[in-house]
């Protein structure tokens, strides 16, 4: 297949719109189920090269969740915990032997489901029936993988009444150097982003404290390849091999790092005791359960608790999270990781970094503030390690 004719563009309006090879040549793609459509192909594309990555730096499977050409959410293949198995809402499944596949598409879609609602989900490795009946339970558009077993095809083809959109990618495929494209009719070339992100990469460590274990040499390089391939500006809160916090294209770094880092605090606080004994009602939605729960921790919780409220969502009106215990809780959140696509212009990033646990940094430096910067970092005892290469992505 040379070409493939598509639905419309990024809006219904903006039609005729296709997919080709600017060669001539096959599409490295095959289309299994479904009729995607151009901002899912935007996802898969990008998606496949972040697992891609993910899985060379690491070794392990790797997936990912994308929404609007961004990830939500991207993980490898690490066991689950009874906590993370609650809050990702799996704990029914037979979460104990899943797949390292499903285990990293769990961690992936769960860490932030309100931004994940929806996704095109990316896999690094074939599909098997673990990860499939994990997709299958999820709202999601569609899913791009180098194959699928026969098991997990038959599962996925059978979502949204057989639209579901499963897309199979050549793994060997390999792209020209240069790439363009088009803005206001206006041709634009660059070299491609073909930056090995490897321990080299994250070996410039610039603050007193240098123990950086294996675990965080681990977690700086999938916050950088994940920032690889999201929105700029861009930072990403990574714990365990997977991401918790995902800031994107904010014009202004520390609102990335307020948003990423009030994700990961969500995440965190998701994993307290009071929040994972709501006293949910049987019928609600898993969507429901996701929005009631990130009003409950957030700042509008009389939205859920007010009475005429709380009825539709609980069995019995739950107490007030009250804002000292969640930073009670939150206190005792530690060992994150904090990779950044540029440098931190000013030590406000690396304030409100410490507030969500962060001990360890990646980012490129190159600020004329980088002293106040590493000072900061000092005061905390932070590693942080400059790269010394921008991760723009547009």
């Amino acid at each position: 297949m040379k070409e493939l004719q598509l639905k419309y563009g990024c809006n219904p309006n903006q039609k005729p719109s296709k997919i080709y090879m600017a060669d001539g040549s096959e599409l490295p793609i095959q289309v299994l189920s479904g009729r995607p459509g151009y901002i899912n192909f935007l996802d898969a594309f990008n998606g496949w090269q972040l697992v891609r990555d993910l899985k060379k730096a690491t070794g392990l499977p790797a997936a990912t969740s994308f929404k609007h050409v961004s990830p939500a959410g991207a993980s490898i293949g690490l066991p689950l915990n009874e906590t993370l198995a609650k809050i990702y809402w799996v704990g029914d499944m037979d979460w104990k032997n899943f797949s390292p596949l499903a285990c990293a598409y769990a961690r992936a879609r769960g860490a932030d489901r309100m931004s994940s609602f929806g996704d095109f989900i990316s896999l690094s490795d074939v599909c098997d029936k673990d990860t499939a009946m994990l997709i299958k339970r999820e709202v999601s558009d569609g899913v791009i993988a180098p194959g699928y077993t026969e098991e997990a095809l038959e599962i996925l083809k059978q979502k949204k009444k057989g639209n579901y959109n499963v897309i199979q990618i050549d793994e060997n495929y390999v792209p020209e150097p240069l790439e363009h494209k088009q803005v206001f009719g206006v041709t634009f070339e660059q070299g491609r982003q073909e930056l090995a992100i490897d321990d080299a990469l994250i070996s410039n460590i610039v603050t007193e404290n240098k123990e950086l274990t294996e675990e965080a040499k681990r977690d700086m390089k999938v916050s950088l390849i994940i920032l690889k391939y999201t929105q700029s500006n861009s930072v990403c809160f990574v714990k365990d091999g997977q991401a918790i916090g995902v800031g994107a294209g904010q014009q202004s770094r520390v609102h990335c790092t307020r948003l990423a880092g009030q994700k990961a605090d969500n995440w965190y606080l998701r994993q307290c005791p009071k929040v994972l004994e709501l006293p949910f009602k049987d019928t609600i939605t898993r969507a429901e359960r996701d929005n009631a729960i990130d009003v409950y921790i957030g700042e509008e919780y009389m939205d859920v608790l007010a009475d005429g409220a709380w009825e539709k969502t609980f069995t019995e009106k739950p107490e007030v999270f009250t804002k000292e215990e969640k930073r009670a809780w939150l206190d005792g959140f530690t060992g994150v990781t904090l990779g950044s696509d540029a440098f931190f212009p000013f030590s406000d990033n690396i304030e409100r970094a410490y507030k969500s646990g962060v001990k360890y940094i990646a980012e490129p430096g190159g600020s004329v503030r980088d002293d106040a910067v590493i000072d900061t970092c000092n005061k905390y005892g932070m590693v942080m390690a400059f790269t010394g290469i921008r991760l723009f992505h547009h």
